[in-house]
């Protein structure tokens, strides 16, 4: 698709959801893997399919429930995304991105992603939560490859900030308030879907790198661009390879994201608040 049909699939994804959902939400958050269940916590909920959505890619992989719920989260309007579509199922750049981009024209200013990720970092155990501080794009792609539409972002976004450091430290201190234990890291985005290996792992380590994934850093990037403020936490939901170490398999993944939802909603709930406030 070209640039120009790609920005028009957009804005009618943004036309839609403001037709069907109201007025654009303070905060869209993205929930990964298993992560589904935070969306419980919300007030006053109204729901459409993604497959309702003209344009809307549709996720292939289990723990996605495929759905967009907007309502309202400790007094403050959140859009809720339950699932995403990756890169590995076989879609374009453009695709991956364009549910996050039609939020942003939507009108959702801050964006907040999450995900199951393996833990690189010794110190982390399944079943953690850790707040993204930066990332790494091993993915060999980039959403903004192409005509830039000057219009929509800058050509050679500054990435300096990726992660927004007050909606970090919101994440922070939201945490310790409540207790709930929140590392802190630096995620690394690869393609997938095959599981890294024992070599890989010890690469991506030595490289800086805390958490490991197949998702989120094509989604900065492009909220980036657009001028969305992005925060992220990541489910450890399993230690990374190593050789002689259990197998790696989906099922497991979705099985420690479920353990970690109560500290995921609990964290979210305490967060909302805090995020709506930093945009002030």
């Amino acid at each position: 698709m070209s640039a120009t049909n790609e920005w028009g699939g957009v804005d009618a994804i943004a036309r839609f959801l403001r037709d069907r959902l109201g007025a654009p939400p303070e905060i869209a958050v993205v929930l990964g893997s298993g992560l589904g269940v935070a969306a419980a916590a919300l007030d006053d909920a109204r729901t459409v399919s993604f497959a309702e959505i003209p344009g809307w890619p549709r996720s292939t992989v289990e723990g996605h429930a495929g759905e967009m719920r907007r309502g309202v989260l400790m007094g403050v309007e959140v859009l809720f995304q339950l699932g995403r579509v990756h890169y590995y199922e076989g879609y374009a750049v453009d695709e991956v991105v364009r549910p996050v981009r039609a939020e942003i024209a939507w009108g959702a200013r801050t964006v907040l992603l999450t995900n199951a990720a393996g833990g690189l970092n010794p110190a982390f155990k399944a079943g953690d939560l850790m707040a993204i501080e930066d990332h790494v794009n091993l993915t060999g792609q980039n959403p903004l490859r192409g005509p830039n539409d000057a219009a929509r972002g800058p050509r050679f976004p500054d990435m300096t900030d990726a992660w927004d450091p007050k909606l970090l430290a919101a994440l922070n201190d939201c945490a310790a308030e409540r207790e709930i234990r929140l590392h802190g890291g630096v995620y690394v985005g690869l393609v997938g879907p095959s599981y890294e290996t024992p070599a890989e792992v010890r690469m991506l380590r030595a490289m800086g790198a805390d958490a490991v994934g197949m998702s989120t850093v094509l989604e900065a990037i492009a909220a980036r661009h657009l001028g969305a403020r992005i925060a992220g936490i990541s489910c450890i939901t399993n230690a990374a390879a190593v050789v002689g170490g259990p197998k790696l398999a989906h099922e497991d993944v979705q099985i420690a994201a479920a353990r970690a939802a109560d500290d995921l909603t609990r964290l979210l709930s305490a967060a909302m608040p805090a995020f709506a406030e930093a945009r002030r």
